[in-house]
């Protein structure tokens, strides 16, 4: 092997490395109580829910030097008068436009219809921009508030990977993946 492939292959193989590196994250918000919700009963037992909800967040965090800017949710959730299911994905725009997808599921306790507390695990699944390539995991804690919403504490991790939009300038939105 020549100096010149020799170094290369070393160049090559510290940018997989150095791309390759888990970086730690937090993110704490609030989510006000859903803009939409529609909700049906399963039909089998007292108090048995479908339901399908979407609303907003406040969100601090800052993910590949991007500081988040609000976030937003759709999911479904299955619910009794004692627990909760739920699975969604929740979008955190960045104060440049650019936007990370998270894919979530998780469970709580509910009392009297609200939200007790709960614990979830996500994944980011794609990105637009400075995010396309992102992916990572983590999960969060929620906390149920008086006014309807949900106060969350979230840690995880995300690395940036190579893009794999379909727009070489990073601009189109990374295909999110199908559950």
């Amino acid at each position: 092997m020549t100096c010149r492939t020799g170094c290369i292959c070393a160049v090559v193989a510290l940018a997989v490395a150095m791309g390759s590196a888990q970086t730690k994250t937090t993110m704490t918000g609030k989510c006000n109580k859903p803009d939409v919700r529609q909700s049906v009963p399963a039909g089998d037992q007292q108090g048995h829910v479908f339901m399908v909800a979407q609303g907003q967040c406040t969100i601090t965090a800052s993910l590949n030097g991007a500081v988040a800017k609000q976030g937003n949710f759709s999911e479904e959730l299955e619910g009794t008068s004692t627990n909760m299911n739920n699975r969604g994905i929740y979008t955190v725009t960045f104060d440049s436009g650019d936007k990370a997808y998270f894919k979530y599921q998780g469970s709580g306790t509910m009392k009297d219809g609200a939200m007790q507390t709960a614990t979830n695990k996500w994944e980011i699944i794609g990105g637009t921009g400075k995010m396309q390539g992102i992916n990572g995991t983590g999960g969060c804690k929620l906390t149920g508030n008086k006014d309807g919403g949900v106060d969350y504490s979230c840690t995880g991790t995300y690395h940036m990977g190579m893009p794999t939009g379909n727009n070489s300038r990073g601009k189109g939105r990374t295909t999110p993946v199908q559950r």
